[in-house]
């Protein structure tokens, strides 16, 4: 009896191969994808986006460059807790002569469940004061203030 060798099938090794380059695709999207684009450091939004990078990644003194004097003068420290899983987004920013508010939505991944990891969404509002120096944050929302006049 002669031993049949079988062939794979084509059309099934295309398939894989397609999957396999999708795949890596994905990969390269998620892992090349940058941060925001700096907004100008000399608007409201500007400045709320350098004050949460800051908070985020830990450096209150950068954070505290960023708060209206009176704020970081009488600053009684707040510890914002692990921020490794919050991601932070402008909603919309409104100015009205010498104050404005920046609106974002503070968004909190927390561990995986049956249904992989959750997501909490918050709506919250910064309030800027203009200064001699620029914009300067008077008030943050609770999940990223790190002085307790800071927050509202």
């Amino acid at each position: 009896m002669e031993a049949t060798t079988r062939r794979p099938d084509r059309a099934l090794l295309v398939v894989i191969i397609a999957v396999a380059a999708l795949v890596v695709l994905a990969l390269v999207v998620v892992l090349t994808r940058g941060a925001a684009a700096p907004l100008d450091p000399s608007t409201p939004a500007g400045v709320v986006q350098r004050y949460t990078a800051a908070v985020i990644e830990g450096d209150e003194q950068a954070a505290l460059e960023h708060l209206v004097d009176k704020a970081r003068d009488d600053c009684e420290r707040l510890d914002p807790g692990t921020l490794d899983d919050v991601r932070v987004t402008l909603a919309d920013t409104v100015e009205r002569g010498d104050t404005a508010d920046v609106d974002v939505s503070v968004v909190t991944t927390s561990g995986g469940g049956l249904f992989g990891p959750s997501e909490y969404r918050e709506e919250a509002t910064f309030e800027l004061e203009r200064t001699e120096a620029g914009w300067r944050i008077a008030t943050a929302p609770w999940q990223l203030a790190i002085c307790a006049q800071a927050a509202p």
